[in-house]
């Protein structure tokens, strides 16, 4: 690592040196090593690749750099190749050697390790020509793919902490405020609260002691968008943060991250470290006089603590609990001083802002919904990772064109954005524009970038269900309407998921949420209505079906369904038979049907699941 940088002038010098070293002729081999490759073996990868570069004497031709996460999660362990761009996917330990030889040395691809996005048309070579990518416009995460997470030296050579040079020596707070309200960045954690208004009021507030926090507590289930930034650049985050602390007047911040990110932990932890040593944190950081600390805090997994005052809390060593919102904690927050917290997404788009400026932000997206917006996308969609795009793209952009559309032929039935609180909107609303407002509009909301897809198998009721029992759980307690109306909520969807229920139920379901929205202390309990609201007024045929005909037309809730053998189609091959974990099929001799004991029958699913001939029905 670099000597201490005094000066401005020093890290430019710095930058310019590293940025030259960079441009070389070797080849560069960048894999992913992020949360999701590493199950797919990418350590086993990367150390292969290493010993083979050594041993074939080729460390002075070929770069081999591990990076963070690529964003196409579910074709993992991920390489990029450059010169020319070459995207590989799922690659093995036993396919390195080939890569460096045929390859690097030879320049030849390797078609089976290629992506093959059309069934019939030849696999795609380069990245850039891959839909996955090109539909997405990745001014935040497209730096993954170019950095070591674990090297500062790699991010100031692409440009990194020269926007907070300008930020200290070129521009005063009272410019960074505005330059960020001019943006129209809107705070990407889900309230979309304009983030240079919050700036400013913080910075005006009483008081010489003021704090900025990273929330990075990212709970919302299938959500992993601040976890690939904070792993994959985790010096982006920590140099919006310290901007932030120059233009609101802070001196020492903090970053909150999910105990359940070992990962992004270790990254940021160290980036802390090498940007204290590099003189970038610290006293009188560049010499420019202003001083900046920062400390990481664990979170203990609760979902409520992704709430701000909630998060405060709990970094104060209280029971993280939210408090009522008529004290703003950019006034009254972190041991009631003036706080101003962000989420890593938000804190990520600062430099580009800064190096970049307002007017170039502000062109990208829609009008009041500046810029772009990480999603993770999951669910019943072939093309699943975390995806950039513009806010106020379509969701049926997102799903169709980035996702690549529904697995196995499967009829689309809704997506849930936002998160568990989020509402699941239905094929009539696909052209919908993905910003702040239109999602609100539609009775759902952006949350922290959750996005799920769900087909036809997908019961509606039992979806709700479930998100309110993830909510019901995750709840603190502390305010009435929450603990007592959620829970109320859960049991009269679980009633009608099991034939119990009544038409009153959805008028009882409608007036519970109006007092949940309208009574909770927090966003918790406020936002828990939206998976059911919109559920009943997207998908009310389907809770009439439970309620009238005690059917479940999805086939998903055990207590309305039957399964049964249809004599004429089964084959009698004997696969349910073999899979059938209760032994409640018995296997009657080959071209004779099976025979189902409906005592015996669980209702697992799995004898529909495994059979090639549709002989099984669900009733």
């Amino acid at each position: 690592m670099a000597n201490k940088l005094h000066t401005a002038k020093a890290l430019a010098a710095l930058q310019k040196k590293l940025a030259k070293e960079r441009d070389t002729e070797k080849c560069r081999i960048s894999l992913c090593n992020g949360t999701a490759c590493r199950p797919y073996g990418s350590n086993p990868v990367a150390e292969t690749f290493k010993a083979e570069i050594e041993k074939r004497g080729l460390a002075g031709q070929v770069e081999f750099k591990i990076t963070g996460c690529h964003g196409f999660c579910e074709r993992g362990p991920i390489a990029l190749i450059e010169p020319g761009n070459v995207f590989y996917q799922r690659i093995q330990v036993s396919d390195v050697p080939e890569i460096l030889d045929n390859t690097i040395q030879k320049k030849a691809p390797i078609e089976r390790l290629l992506f093959n996005q059309d069934a019939v048309a030849k696999a795609v070579a380069r990245q850039s020509d891959i839909q996955f990518y090109t539909d997405q416009q990745r001014i935040v995460l497209g730096n993954n793919t170019r950095i070591d997470p674990t090297s500062i030296e790699d991010y100031i050579a692409i440009g990194g902490y020269s926007a907070l040079s300008k930020a200290l020596f070129e521009l005063q707070p009272d410019a960074i405020i505005k330059m960020v309200k001019d943006s129209g960045l809107r705070g990407r954690g889900g309230g979309g609260f304009p983030t240079g208004t919050k700036w400013e009021t913080c910075r005006k507030a009483q008081g010489d002691i003021k704090y900025v926090i990273v929330n990075a507590d990212e709970g919302d289930p299938g959500a992993y968008a601040n976890e690939g930034l904070l792993t994959g650049n985790p010096h982006s985050v920590l140099e919006g943060l310290v901007i932030g602390a120059c233009a609101i007047g802070s001196h020492q911040g903090y970053i909150y991250v999910r105990n359940e990110y070992p990962l992004a932990l270790k990254n940021i932890t160290l980036a802390i470290d090498q940007a204290e040593k590099l003189g970038l944190i610290g006293k009188n950081i560049l010499g420019s006089g202003f001083d900046f600390s920062v400390r990481v805090n664990r979170g203990g997994g609760a979902f409520v603590c992704g709430e701000s005052t909630a998060l405060m809390a709990s970094l104060e060593g209280k029971t993280g609990e939210p408090r009522a919102k008529y004290i703003h904690t950019v006034e009254r927050g972190l041991w009631d001083r003036p706080s101003c917290l962000n989420n890593v997404e938000t804190w990520a788009n600062i430099p580009l802002i800064i190096n970049n400026g307002a007017e170039w932000f502000n062109k990208i997206g829609a009008p009041g919904n500046s810029g772009t917006k990480i999603f993770s996308l999951t669910g019943k969609v072939n093309n699943t990772g975390l995806v950039e795009v513009p806010m106020g793209i379509k969701l049926r952009d997102i799903i169709y064109d980035i996702g690549g559309g529904i697995r196995d032929g499967k009829k689309f039935k809704a997506v849930q954005t936002g998160g568990p609180s989020g509402g699941c909107l239905p094929e009539n609303l696909l052209d919908s524009p993905v910003d702040f407002d239109s999602l609100l509009k539609a009775g759902s909301m952006m949350g922290s970038g959750g996005m799920i897809v769900m087909d036809e198998d997908n019961c509606m009721v039992d979806t709700a269900r479930y998100f309110l029992t993830f909510l019901e759980e995750e709840s603190c307690g502390k305010c009435v309407p929450c603990r007592e109306g959620v829970k109320r909520m859960r049991q009269i969807l679980t009633d009608i998921t099991e034939g119990k229920g009544e038409m009153s139920d959805l008028d009882l379901l409608t007036e519970l949420s109006a007092h949940l929205k309208d009574s909770a202390l927090c966003a918790l309990g406020s936002s828990a209505p939206n998976p059911v609201l919109t559920t009943i007024q997207y998908f009310r045929d389907e809770y009439e079906a439970h309620i009238k005909d005690k059917k479940c037309p999805a086939g998903v809730c055990k207590a309305l369904i039957r399964f049964s053998i249809i004599d004429e189609k089964c084959p009698g091959c004997g696969r349910c038979v073999k899979t059938c974990p209760t032994q409640a099929i018995t296997f009657m001799g080959k071209k004779k049907p099976v025979v189902l004991d409906q005592s015996k029958c669980i209702k697992c699913r799995t004898c529909y699941d495994v059979c090639r001939m549709g002989a099984v029905s669900i009733e």
